[in-house]
């Protein structure tokens, strides 16, 4: 009997340390409770309802760029040596790292000594000054092409003397290179390249959600219809409140958040989701 005793004293000393235990444990956990409200043009906030918020251990935009990281971008350089252009070109592509030939980018590029030594940006030059009647001191080359067989050695020390004086002239009058570049459409790469470029990203935009959602999700809530949510009973450390890509509309203001916040044990943060906090506003797609 006393055995029965003892062992029923034991179990039900057990069960009061579990229950009293229970609060204890509670107490320590942090909780995030945030609001979300977006403010339109016309300058009244308006609650966010039903709307997906992830509390994640890692900011969405570092996500994205691991996921970036595990489909780089193409390599440039096999690009260059797959063109049908010049070679010399292809070194001035290579050593100015790019693959586009249009917009003032490009022009802030192109230097006079490059107009003379690539032929893709000689001709185009040539065919976007070479008759503007404006251009009275316009270099001539002195020479008949004809002579170039005839008279070779002549012919090559004529040009040579044009090109200097053509580089000159560049130099002097750096406006007349404003506009060559819609000369170059026809062997542009850029808009080919940038077409590689862009199938990465839905890629990096699948992957990104997917690591997001599986590696780095802690929880995941909805908006009530105050714009109202709560994460709680955390451990103490850094996570993020953020909608990954998901745009919250709010009349004509498009917002996405992506917002820190350190919890100490026990403690509870209040955010507030805002425009004044939002990434940079994104217009939903077409």
């Amino acid at each position: 009997m006393k055995s029965l005793l003892l062992i029923l004293g034991l179990c039900g000393f057990g069960i009061n340390a579990i229950v009293a235990g229970a609060p204890r444990a509670s107490a320590q956990g942090a909780s995030i409770v945030f609001q979300a409200q977006g403010t339109p043009s016309s300058g009244i906030a308006e609650p966010v309802r039903g709307f997906p918020i992830c509390l994640l251990r890692k900011s969405y935009a570092d996500i994205r760029k691991e996921a970036e990281a595990a489909y780089p971008m193409p390599d440039m350089t096999a690009f260059i040596d797959k063109l049908e252009v010049s070679p010399e070109l292809k070194i001035w592509m290579k050593k100015n790292k790019t693959v586009v030939l249009s917009g003032e980018d490009l022009l802030h590029l192109i230097k006079p000594a490059d107009i003379i030594a690539v032929p893709e940006f000689y001709k185009a030059y040539m065919d976007h000054n070479a008759d503007d009647q404006s251009l009275s001191n316009f270099p001539k080359l002195k020479v008949k092409p004809s002579e170039a067989k005839k008279n070779p050695d002549k012919y090559a020390k004529a040009e040579d003397e044009f090109h200097q004086a053509l580089q000159k002239f560049i130099t002097d009058n750096p406006q007349t290179v404003d506009g060559m570049d819609a000369e170059l459409t026809a062997v542009d790469p850029g808009p080919k390249w940038k077409d590689q470029e862009a199938k990465r990203i839905p890629e990096i935009d699948r992957y990104a959600l997917a690591l997001a959602k599986s590696k780095y999700l802690v929880a995941q809530t909805q908006t009530d219809l105050q714009g109202h949510g709560e994460f709680p009973g955390l451990p103490a450390g850094t996570y993020w409140v953020s909608s990954l890509d998901v745009r919250a509309t709010v009349g004509d203001a498009w917002l996405r958040w992506d917002v820190p916040v350190t919890l100490r044990p026990g403690q509870s943060a209040n955010v507030l989701l805002s425009n004044s906090n939002s990434l940079s506003p994104v217009p939903p797609a077409e």
